[in-house]
């Protein structure tokens, strides 16, 4: 004889199974259904045999990052920028100029009065300083590519701030990765402090090759300070030791160049 408390548990497994088949789409019970056995739940999926989405996403990341742009795309995206306070100060925004596709890219802090004004990078005394520097490795300017860290001058020449080169950052490394060189040189402290994210002097930065999202990149001094020593001064000879690194990495020839006397 069922008790009425075995009667009261059947009661609600019944209506629990019941509720179980109407969220399935089950309206009723036929008149047969009833002397069938209850079925046996289906058996839970293991968690770690459901869909991974991180890892998914992680394996796509490689495609994303294989994806080409051109610098004209980019150029396109950055539009009349705006993403940061130097967008109401500057006249033109200095994006870069030169090969794209070119082997050795140099990358200095930021547009001056005459980069503003034209909307190119290193064209006025710093920039006639580094075309002497292209041209006696051998190069000419139109084979490299120039850029900064920030795309707008600061006003006064000021070193750009962080959330100005946060909000650039982005745009100089799709240029790299457009551009894909052997080797990068960064143009003076902040500009080799900013890309390589560290507060290392030149001085000690200089000379070797580090690595920046694997491409070779040597610091130098920037144009300006040679501009400010001489161009027959220790620092020019340093520079020029540091760009026949560069020569050497590329496997370039580099010219036999004498100091004066």
């Amino acid at each position: 004889m069922v008790t009425h408390s075995v009667q009261s548990q059947l009661y609600v497994s019944l209506g629990a199974y019941l509720q179980d088949l109407k969220e399935s789409g089950v309206d009723g019970l036929s008149a047969d259904s009833t002397t069938r056995s209850i079925p046996e739940p289906a058996p839970q999926q293991p968690a770690a045999a459901l869909p991974n989405t991180r890892q998914k996403t992680e394996q796509l990341e490689p495609d994303l990052a294989e994806k080409h742009e051109t610098l004209e795309q980019i150029r396109k995206d950055l539009g009349e920028c705006q993403r940061c306070k130097l967008g109401a100060t500057r006249k033109n925004i200095v994006f870069g100029v030169g090969n794209p596709k070119a082997r050795l890219v140099f990358v200095g802090e930021g547009p001056g009065a005459d980069e503003d004004e034209k909307g190119e990078p290193f064209v006025g005394d710093a920039g006639r300083m580094l075309n002497r520097i292209i041209t006696a490795m051998g190069l000419q300017r139109e084979e490299v590519y120039i850029c900064n860290v920030v795309k707008c001058r600061p006003p006064q020449n000021r070193n750009p701030e962080k959330d100005e080169i946060a909000a650039c950052s982005p745009f100089l490394l799709r240029q790299l990765n457009s551009i894909k060189p052997e080797v990068i040189v960064a143009l003076g402290t902040f500009a080799a402090q900013a890309v390589l994210g560290t507060k290392e002097p030149i001085s000690k930065l200089r000379g070797r090759f580090h690595d920046f999202h694997g491409i070779p990149l040597m610091p130098t001094y920037h144009p300006s300070y040679l501009l400010r020593t001489g161009g027959n001064s220790d620092s020019f000879w340093a520079v020029w030791d540091d760009m026949s690194q560069v020569l050497r990495l590329l496997k370039l020839p580099v010219p036999d160049k004498s100091r004066k006397k």
